[in-house]
C-alpha cells in the first residue's frame, strides 16, 4: 500500500463572505446551524481566525499557498493570471497521490466577462466544476458555466425560476430593494448543486485518498436565499447592525478609502432586520448542504478517515458602522471568519480555541498532518498542537495580520495594513493621515477610535513598528540563491 493510501481524505468547504458570528454553536441564538454545530462537536472550532485580505482573490490565494497576498503578488480581484511560483496546496496534494476536485468558485484570477484562465493542470484539480457566481451569461457563457449548464440540463430557465418567488405575495414582502430578496428555490440553488456534486465526487470508487474543495457563492450578496428559508426566519427578532448615529460623521474621514457600499443614512432607517435575516437564511441553507455532505461521508463509511475543514474567504460588514459588503476596512465583521477543523480519532473533539490564528495556517497544518515537507517559504504556522491536544488551546500567534493593496476596481487605489494582538487592533492607511486603533478588551464592538488620543500615542507607535517589521519580514525574497556572489 502506498503512502498516499494511508492519508485521510480532505473535504475543504469554503463559503464566500461569511462573518465569524454566524454559528449557533458559538453563541448566535438567531440562527440555526445544527450541522456546523455537529462539526464543531467532532472537531476544533477556532473562535479568532482571521483572513489575510478582506477581498476574494487575495484572500483565497493566501490560504491556498500559506503566504500573505503581497508576498506572492496576488493583491487584486481581476488579475490577468495567477503566478506559477507560489505553489498551491492543491497541486502539492495531487502530486502526493490525491484525487482532487473542486465545485463552485475558485477566483484566483479575473472571472468577470470570461471563465477564469485555468492552466492545463487546472490548478491541481482533476475535476473542476466551475461556477464563480450563480448568475448566467450576463457575466460568462452558459456552456462554460457548470452550474448554469446543469440548470439547463434540468430544463430550468434561470430568470423565470429566480423571479418566481418574487412574484408571490410573501416574496414581495421579503423584498427590500438593494438589500435582500427571495431567490431561486432550494432544489435548484447553487449551494445545493455544490453539495450534490461534492457528494458524487466523494463517493466515486477509487484507490487512494481524495481532496474535495467545495466553494459555494453563499452567503455573498445579493442576499437572495430561497423563499422557504426566508419564511422560517423570525426577522423581527434579528439583531440590528452595530451602529451609533455619530458614525455617519465619523466615517466621512475615510471617504478616500476603498469600500464597496456605504449606507447613506442610519442602517436603522431601513429594514435592516430583514437584511440580517436574509443573510442568516443563506447560511442556514449552507448548513443543510454541510449536513448532506457529512451524512454522505458517514453512509459511505468514510467519515473517520476524512479531515473536514470549514471556513470562509473573508467576512461581511452587514451594516455594522454604516458599511455593507467589503473593502479596505478591517472591522471584525470584515476580517474575522469561521474556522472548524475535524478528523475524528486524530484531532480533539468539542474543543474551542481562543488562539489568534490566520487562514494561512491551514496549509502547513495539512502538510504536517500528511507528513509532507513544508517549504521554508510557507508563512503560516501549523495548528497541529492545538488540534491534537498537545498544545495550549488558546495560544498560537502573538498577533494576526490582514492587508489590502488596490484590491478592488474602484476610484481609490487604497493600500492598508491591519495588526491585531490580544488587546489592540491597529489599522494603517498608507498615504493617509487617518488610521484606527481600538482596545478590543474595553471596546470589542470597535466604536472608540484611539488613533489620535494623546495617551495612546506610545502604544500606537509600538504597534506601527511591530506592523512594519511584520510586513518587511514577509516580503518576497526574490529568486533562489545559487551561489555566494
Amino acid at each position: 500500500m502506498s503512502a498516499a493510501e494511508h492519508r485521510p481524505n480532505i473535504l475543504w468547504i469554503c463559503t464566500d463572505q461569511q462573518r465569524y458570528d454566524t454559528l449557533g454553536g458559538l453563541g448566535n441564538d438567531h440562527i440555526r446551524t445544527p450541522n456546523l454545530d455537529r462539526l464543531m462537536a467532532e472537531g476544533v472550532a477556532f473562535e479568532r481566525a482571521y483572513c489575510q485580505s478582506p477581498i476574494c482573490t487575495p484572500g483565497r490565494a493566501s490560504f491556498l499557498t500559506g503566504k500573505y497576498p503581497s508576498t506572492i503578488h496576488v493583491n487584486r480581484n481581476g488579475d490577468a493570471w495567477f503566478p506559477e511560483r507560489p505553489g498551491l496546496i492543491t497541486r502539492t496534494l495531487r502530486g502526493a497521490g490525491y484525487d482532487t476536485g473542486l465545485v463552485g468558485k475558485l477566483h484566483l484570477t479575473a472571472a468577470h466577462g470570461r471563465v477564469e484562465a485555468f492552466p492545463e493542470d487546472r490548478y491541481g484539480y482533476r475535476v473542476l466544476q466551475w461556477s464563480h457566481h450563480p448568475q448566467p451569461e450576463a457575466f460568462w457563457p452558459t456552456e462554460q458555466h457548470d452550474y448554469q449548464q446543469w440548470l439547463a440540463d434540468q430544463g430550468v430557465e434561470w430568470e423565470s425560476a429566480y423571479d418566481a418567488a418574487l412574484a408571490t405575495e410573501p416574496g414581495r414582502a421579503w423584498h427590500v430593494p438593494g438589500y435582500c430578496r427571495p431567490g431561486i428555490a432550494a432544489e435548484y440553488h447553487q449551494t445545493t448543486w455544490c453539495a450534490d456534486q461534492a457528494v458524487d465526487f466523494m463517493t466515486e470508487p477509487r484507490e487512494g485518498p481524495w481532496l474535495m474543495s467545495v466553494n459555494p457563492f453563499d452567503p455573498h450578496p445579493p442576499l437572495d436565499p430561497p423563499l422557504a428559508y426566508l419564511e422560517r426566519m423570525d426577522w423581527a427578532s434579528m439583531p440590528l447592525p452595530l451602529f451609533r448615529q455619530e458614525e455617519l460623521q465619523i466615517q466621512q474621514a475615510f471617504q478616500g478609502i476603498d469600500f464597496q457600499t456605504e449606507i447613506p443614512e442610519s442602517p436603522h432607517s431601513y429594514d435592516a432586520r430583514r437584511m440580517v435575516a436574509a443573510y442568516y437564511a443563506q447560511i442556514e441553507l449552507l448548513d443543510d448542504a454541510v449536513g448532506r455532505m457529512l451524512d454522505a461521508l458517514v453512509e459511505s463509511g468514510q467519515r473517520d478517515n476524512t479531515l473536514v475543514i470549514f471556513t470562509s474567504d473573508h467576512g461581511e460588514m452587514l451594516g455594522d458602522h454604516g458599511l455593507l459588503w467589503k473593502g479596505a476596512r478591517f472591522y471584525e465583521g470584515a476580517v474575522r471568519v469561521p474556522l472548524i477543523v475535524s478528523w475524528p480519532g486524530h484531532f480533539m473533539s468539542g474543543r474551542r480555541s481562543r488562539a489568534l490564528v490566520e487562514l494561512i495556517d491551514i496549509v502547513p497544518t495539512l502538510l504536517e498532518t500528511l507528513d509532507l515537507p513544508i517549504s521554508p517559504h510557507v508563512q503560516g504556522r501549523s495548528l497541529g498542537p492545538i488540534l491534537r491536544g498537545t498544545g495550549d488551546a488558546d495560544t498560537h500567534r502573538a498577533f494576526v495580520r490582514c492587508e489590502y493593496h488596490d484590491a478592488l476596481d474602484r476610484f481609490y487605489a487604497s493600500h492598508a495594513n491591519m495588526l491585531r494582538d490580544e488587546q489592540y487592533k491597529l489599522v494603517v492607511y498608507h498615504g493617509h493621515d487617518v488610521g484606527e486603533l481600538y482596545d478590543l478588551e474595553a471596546d470589542p464592538e470597535e466604536f472608540e477610535n484611539l488613533w489620535d488620543v494623546p495617551a495612546m500615542q506610545g502604544m500606537k507607535h509600538h504597534l506601527i513598528k511591530q506592523l512594519f517589521d511584520a510586513v518587511m519580514l514577509s516580503v518576497d525574497e526574490g529568486l533562489e540563491r545559487v551561489g555566494r556572489y
